[in-house]
Parts: C-alpha cells; sequence; structure tokens
C-alpha cells in the first residue's frame, strides 16, 4: 500500500478521489455503451457492403471472362485502356462520439456509355457490361473503405474506454479505498487510545485528590 498520512484531511482527500474516480468510470461507461451501439450500426452497414461487393466481384468477373472468350482481344484491351483514369479522393475528418473517422467524398466512379472514353459503336454489349459492373465496385470499394476505417477507429476506442474502466474499477478506486479505510482505522485506533489516555490520567487525578491530606 502507498504510504499515506492518517490525518482527517488525508481521509477528505481520499474520499473526494474516490468520487472523482467513480465519476469518471461512470463517464467512461456511458461513451463506451454509445460507442459500442455506433460501433454495430456502422458494422451492420459494413457487413451488408461486404456482401453487395463480394456479389458485384463475382458478378463483373463473370462478365470479364464472357467478354474476353467472345470479344476481339484488340478490342477488349483498347477499351481497357481508354476506361483508365486517375481516381480523385477527397479525404476530411469528423468525429463521431469524440473518435474522429474519415469522409470520403469523391465523385461518382461509374459513367455513362458516352463519358468511358471509347466508341459505343465499337464495343459490344458484354464490354459495357463489363466495365460498368467494375465501375459499380470501385465505387463501393471506396465507400467500404471509408465506414471500415470508420469501424477499426471507434474500436480501438471502445477497447483504450475499456481498459481505462478497467484500471479505475480494479486498480485505482479500490486502491483509493483501502487507503481511505487504513486512515479511518488509524484515526479510530488513535482516537481510542488518546481516550484511554485520558481516562487513566483522569483516574489518576481523582486518586491523588482523595489521598491528599487535608490541610
Amino acid at each position: 500500500m502507498e504510504q499515506v498520512n492518517p490525518t482527517r484531511m488525508e481521509m477528505i482527500r481520499k474520499r473526494a478521489q474516490i468520487k472523482l474516480a467513480e465519476q469518471g468510470r461512470d463517464l467512461l461507461r456511458e461513451k463506451m455503451d454509445a460507442l459500442i451501439q455506433e460501433f454495430f450500426r456502422i458494422m451492420e452497414s459494413v457487413s451488408d457492403s461486404r456482401e453487395r461487393l463480394e456479389r458485384i466481384a463475382d458478378s463483373a468477373y463473370r462478365s470479364l471472362l464472357i467478354a474476353q472468350a467472345v470479344d476481339d482481344p484488340v478490342t477488349l484491351k483498347s477499351a481497357s485502356f481508354a476506361t483508365k483514369r486517375h481516381i480523385a479522393l477527397d479525404i476530411r475528418g469528423k468525429n463521431v462520439m469524440g473518435v474522429p473517422v474519415p469522409i470520403i467524398e469523391r465523385e461518382r466512379f461509374s459513367l455513362t456509355v458516352m463519358d468511358r472514353g471509347y466508341s459505343p459503336i465499337g464495343v459490344s454489349g458484354r464490354i459495357d457490361e463489363a466495365t460498368e459492373k467494375f465501375e459499380s465496385e470501385i465505387d463501393l470499394i471506396i465507400a467500404l473503405a471509408e465506414t471500415e476505417t470508420a469501424l477499426r477507429r471507434l474500436g480501438e476506442e471502445i477497447q483504450m474506454n475499456r481498459r481505462r474502466v478497467n484500471a479505475l474499477e480494479q486498480v485505482l478506486i479500490p486502491e483509493l479505498k483501502r487507503q481511505a479505510k487504513y486512515i479511518k482505522i488509524t484515526i479510530e485506533e488513535r482516537e481510542r487510545e488518546d481516550l484511554y489516555r485520558l481516562k487513566k490520567v483522569k483516574r489518576i487525578l481523582q486518586k491523588k485528590r482523595t489521598t491528599q491530606p487535608a490541610e
């Protein structure tokens, strides 16, 4: 146990520390509960997006295989080069329950047939279909990157808050209470000793008065 000074002032200070630590623990619990609710809300969205991404990726790959099997390889490669472009992302942040999470702002990657960079007359519908599905896949990947990052940061914050709550609840508060109990017991023992000495002195004085000869 940490060495403490067993005085009444120290007792008052320890009680104030216990109250403050318990208030901090309760606030952290409330924050953690809110974070957990937000975590599960986002996790549900992430789970749905992952399933959609898996379906879109499988469909896009099948469309590409069909185009590779049927269409002219030169036409397919030319279309792929024509649709190649830079993805510009604007990433900024926001706070969710005090946790910084990213917001990815970007233009929709999916384009119309006329905006893809190749002549719609020179390619088949199979190439258009494969291109459209891969564009949708990229859009979903970018959106999923935002929500998964938010989910990871919320999870990290929840773990950190849980460690803080455990430290307060299992280490600091019990230690402060042990110190307060030690001070209380020490003060009570000191008061009993003082009372015992006072009574002893009183008895000695009374005995002296009774044995002292009258003048």
